[in-house]
């Protein structure tokens, strides 16, 4: 990789949530759950930093060294939360790479899939996907809050659905996962410092509005997303329940 590529990681965190409020402070075996995904991130990344809108957050960040921003509390997007951090903090890197603040395991391995996509110049975004597993069957691929994607044969992607993308012609649907791979979205992203300025000032796309995806705002504007696959299971803490299996995943290990 060209090691002149800068690169550095921001996690946004919110403390407000209408299903789990204060997730980011939750603990888990001893430790919050944003102090996880930031020392996580520092294993693949020597700039890290927190951006969130939350003094109580902040307070928790500082007392366990790590870097915090304040940013406003009207951000519509992590995205654009992620982008008035990086201006705040002044850093002077080639990229930016939007940490997921509800993924205690974070794999470092897969933020250094996402700094390889910049190895192409043409790469204004990346994000990474999965092979669906078949084991979770046609109706867990069914379900619209796992986002599909297709990509082209570079590697960008041509589009996300939270429908069923491709739609295979030629069989039954309960024969098309032995037809066809699907991939899904592993909500993960990094931006070109030049183009993270750009889309946070891009209006809402007729695509985003009909999907409820943000990144169709940037394929209908002409961006480049390059994705890459990855292997490696994630574990999103989502609600109380989620917590509770993270806990318990700890305490096995």
């Amino acid at each position: 990789m060209d090691n002149k590529i800068r690169f550095a990681g921001l996690i946004p965190a919110r403390y407000a949530s209408s299903r789990f409020p204060g997730k980011p402070l939750a603990d888990i075996g001893g430790m919050t759950m944003i102090e996880r995904v930031y020392r996580q991130a520092l294993k693949a990344l020597d700039k890290v930093a927190v951006a969130t809108d939350d003094e109580r957050i902040a307070k928790a960040v500082k007392a366990f060294g790590g870097n915090v921003v304040m940013t406003s509390d009207l951000h519509r997007s992590g995205t654009d939360r992620i982008c008035e951090a990086y201006h705040k903090l002044g850093w002077d890197v080639d990229v930016v790479i939007n940490i997921q603040g509800d993924e205690p395991f974070i794999d470092p391995r897969q933020i250094n899939s996402l700094k390889e996509c910049f190895e192409a110049p043409t790469t204004d975004i990346a994000t990474l996907a999965r092979v669906y597993n078949k084991d979770g069957g046609f109706e867990g691929l069914f379900d619209p809050n796992l986002v599909k994607l297709v990509r082209d044969d570079s590697g960008n992607a041509l589009y996300f659905s939270r429908s069923i993308i491709p739609y295979v012609r030629s069989y039954e649907w309960k024969e098309w996962l032995e037809h066809a791979t699907f991939l899904t979205h592993v909500g993960m992203y990094a931006y070109r410092a030049n183009v993270l300025d750009e889309i946070t000032k891009l209006p809402q796309s007729s695509l985003e509005l009909a999907e409820s995806l943000e990144q169709l705002r940037w394929l209908q504007n002409g961006y480049r997303i390059k994705v890459a696959i990855t292997d490696i299971p994630t574990i999103g803490i989502d609600t109380p329940e989620d917590l509770e299996n993270a806990r318990k995943l700890v305490n096995n290990d």
